[in-house]
């Protein structure tokens, strides 16, 4: 099983979407690399669920490999634009170069798991990062 940027309730807290959510919660500076438009497959946590449970029926061969994400892309400066409508808060941005070796896209081509797994990620980023945002504020500490 192959991952594409999962996110979700309980997400480490060392990972973007936490830690851009939390920072712009305290009012705190966020750090962007780049110029905001490298692109992600953000997926949430649910539908990869859906994908794994999906592999743990599939009985063809044990040695495929299935990709599991969105399928479509989200820009850095958007995602940021998502956290901070949902939160209500402006981010403080310190922008800074690319890092070296960062990928400007990741997108899963995900036919093959759809075809043989029946996997059909539901939850777009548009849903998936108000839910987030909802368990980060009634889990935080």
């Amino acid at each position: 099983m192959r991952f594409f940027t999962v996110y979700g309730p309980a997400q480490r807290p060392d990972l973007a979407i936490h830690k851009f959510t939390k920072r712009i919660d305290n009012g705190e500076a966020i750090q962007q690399f780049g110029d905001g438009t490298t692109r992600r497959d953000y997926t949430y946590v649910d539908d990869i669920v859906q994908g794994v449970l999906g592999a743990l029926s599939y009985r063809r061969s044990p040695f495929e490999i299935f990709n599991l994400g969105e399928s479509q892309t989200t820009t850095l400066s958007d995602l940021i634009t998502a956290i901070e409508e949902t939160l209500g808060k402006k981010a403080k941005i310190e922008y800074l170069p690319e890092q070296q070796g960062d990928m400007p896209l990741t997108c899963a081509d995900i036919d093959k798991a759809r075809a043989l797994l029946g996997y059909n990620p539901r939850v777009k980023i548009s849903e998936g990062i108000p839910k987030f945002v909802e368990w980060y504020l009634a889990n935080k500490k």
